[in-house]
């Protein structure tokens, strides 16, 4: 008899593993398709932006095509072909702004405070979203690979998931880390004033 219940009080105990293995897959899934809207959404921001700056006719004209181009191959690209033109977006945006000298022409225009505001933003945020995204399938990646998990198929039929690889460094001018905050609202800003 004592075996018995030692019997079924482990396979509860593994059925109780097993729904929370399962479970906390299902929300490392969820936290993956969350994380993925937003590095979208970044990504979406940033080639607008870029888009409208390369439209706005504050650059030379040869700098405003190749951004705009680049803009708006990144937003037109098929989800194959998304991390090379986003990554291109990054390199186009890096050979324009390598000089301070054009990011000083779009703070000159009219409205162009506002649109280095935008592009900066835009540029420091893709970063992190994609940071957010790759720990996310990091951690689902680690769960899918126990053998327990695998044979069972606790994940059912959600694809494999996979990191956003990607070169997203922003052009120095427009990276707070390295130029220095500017609007001293950052911990560098923080710090300095101290």
């Amino acid at each position: 008899m004592t075996t018995f219940i030692w019997i079924v009080a482990a396979i509860i105990l593994i059925g109780i593993y097993l729904s929370w293995t399962a479970g906390r897959l299902d929300r490392l899934h969820a936290r993956i398709d969350a994380a993925r809207a937003a590095l979208d959404a970044q990504l979406l921001r940033r080639a607008s932006v870029t888009q409208e700056l390369g439209t706005a006719g504050v650059l030379d004209p040869a700098a405003s095509i190749v951004l705009y181009q680049a803009a708006h191959e990144a937003r037109q690209a098929e989800e194959d072909h998304r991390e090379v033109a986003e990554s291109e977006l990054s390199q186009a945006l890096r050979a324009i702004f390598a000089e301070a000298a054009q990011l000083e022409a779009v703070r000159e225009a009219p409205g162009g405070e506002q649109t280095v505001a935008e592009l900066t933003a835009a540029v420091r945020r893709v970063p992190m979203a994609r940071r957010f995204h790759n720990d996310a399938v990091r951690a689902a990646r680690a769960v899918r690979r126990h053998r327990l998990v695998r044979y069972l198929r606790l994940a059912g039929h959600a694809p494999f998931p996979l990191a956003f690889e990607m070169d997203d460094e922003p052009p120095a001018v427009l990276d707070d880390r390295s130029a220095g905050n500017r609007s001293g609202d950052g911990v560098a800003g923080r710090d300095a004033e101290r």
